[in-house]
């Protein structure tokens, strides 16, 4: 009994969330210094207005990515329109690399095509250029996150992850009234929508590998249960209510399995479940804590918290079974293990004494380092490309999301007013 009270109070700790459906602010409070230098202009287009610019999609997308300084428009060395003529020697003389184009033309009832033009200063030649058809009014946005991803790809070689979401739950009122709601929203806070909302806690949202579902615990019923939800038709179904823990649920990269935290015998363990059979595989076989497991991405082994020790550390075990093997070593706790989508780096809740902090570590040499300095940092998420992870920190005026590059060079919060903001997990791609 002693081990389930100990990781229901974990859980619930973990599980404090969100709120509300404003837009999550997003505040850059450090960016990498080698950054890139790029100049985005004003999308031309006499039929189209909205109250956020194309240009300023992008400018903020790039620009909150910690990989680009963006030139304001009133230091631009000269006037750009859709038939301007480069001086590519102004730009250079103002320090610009990259310079992005556009115009957006009505096709039709509330369509749009965009054009857009990227241009490499240095080398006075345009890199690419590309068309966006049937665009509707209200898609400018998502448009704007995929011209994003491609600049950004073209000119860093890495995937952007503009056109991802960021699933949390949130938490409102308070008792006897208070609401909880299981959101998602796009990578910039921006287009939040309930997915779910209750009177009881909800928790631990994970992404389905194809990004068309979530699973959750819930506790509707009186007692912690985990469901699978579509996100797009809102279909839900029950996937365990066993007696006593029904925790922390992590997909497989199939999507076959969940890996789940169950205490039928007792104790808290890691078991699989199969989702087309709804048979249970036990995993670990101990009377401590083992939960909050995550799959490598090669779907041969999970990791997973556990306080078998004496200490909070990570373990692996294999999806065959056997004995767990300790992953982490440095300092006395290490929790809520997340894989890079490459299976090399760990990131994970990491307390020296100093507070509970995001670390990552290198899976094959050992090597650790302490990414953020907060106090109370908790649920580390890696983005689709394994550049970003989104975490919940807390604050004085409640809970954030922030998220760090993966090297803790850039750092950015993302913020509601009035609300605290918890539990988050990143989308994987889709195509």
């Amino acid at each position: 009994m002693r081990g389930i009270f100990k990781i229901f109070a974990l859980l619930v700790l973990w599980g404090v969330v969100q709120n509300g459906h404003a837009v999550l602010e997003i505040e850059i409070t450090e960016g990498v210094e080698s950054a890139l230098p790029i100049a985005i202009a004003t999308f031309t287009g006499d039929t189209y207005t909205a109250p956020e610019a194309m240009e300023d999609i992008v400018r903020s997308n790039l620009r909150s990515s910690g990989f680009f300084e963006v030139l304001e428009k009133q230091h631009f060395p000269q006037d750009i329109d859709s038939t301007s003529q480069l001086h590519y020697s102004l730009w250079r003389e103002a320090g610009v690399e990259s310079l992005l184009t556009g115009e957006i033309i009505q096709t039709g009832d509330n369509l749009y095509r965009i054009e857009f033009r990227l241009f490499d200063l240095v080398r006075q030649k345009r890199l690419s250029g590309h068309a966006i058809s049937s665009v509707r009014r209200e898609d400018i946005r998502k448009a704007g996150h995929k011209i994003s991803d491609i600049v950004f790809e073209s000119l860093t070689g890495i995937r952007g992850v503009f056109s991802t979401q960021i699933a949390y739950i949130s938490t409102s009122g308070s008792a006897p009234n208070k609401k909880y709601e299981l959101q998602i929203a796009d990578a910039d806070g921006h287009n939040a929508r309930t997915i779910f909302s209750s009177s009881k806690q909800l928790m631990s949202p994970a992404w389905s590998p194809d990004g068309t579902r979530l699973a959750y615990v819930s506790f509707e019923g009186g007692n912690s249960a985990i469901y699978v939800q579509d996100v797009k038709e809102g279909r839900r179904f029950m996937v365990s209510a066993q007696s006593g823990i029904n925790s922390a649920p992590a997909w497989s990269p199939d999507g076959r399995y969940l890996a789940l935290t169950l205490s039928i015998d007792g104790s808290a363990d890691i078991y699989l479940l199969d989702t087309r059979t709804r048979r249970l595989k036990r995993l670990t076989r101990d009377s401590s804590i083992d939960t909050e497991a995550c799959w490598m991405p090669d779907s041969k082994a999970l990791l997973f918290t556990s306080d078998r020790s004496n200490e909070t550390q990570v373990y692996r075990v294999s999806v065959r079974g056997g004995k767990p093997k300790r992953v982490t070593f440095e300092g006395a706790y290490n929790a809520a293990p997340d894989v890079s989508p490459d299976g090399r780096q760990l990131a994970f809740v990491h307390n020296n004494g100093a507070g509970f902090r995001i670390a990552v570590m290198d899976l094959g040499s050992g090597a650790m380092r302490i990414l953020t300095k907060g106090h109370l940092d908790e649920g580390p998420s890696y983005a689709p490309n394994g550049k970003m992870i989104v975490y919940a920190a807390s604050e004085r005026d409640g809970g954030v999301l922030a998220a760090v590059s993966a090297n803790g060079r850039a750092k950015r919060k993302l913020r509601k007013a009035g609300s605290d903001v918890r539990a988050p997990t990143w989308s994987p791609f889709r195509n």
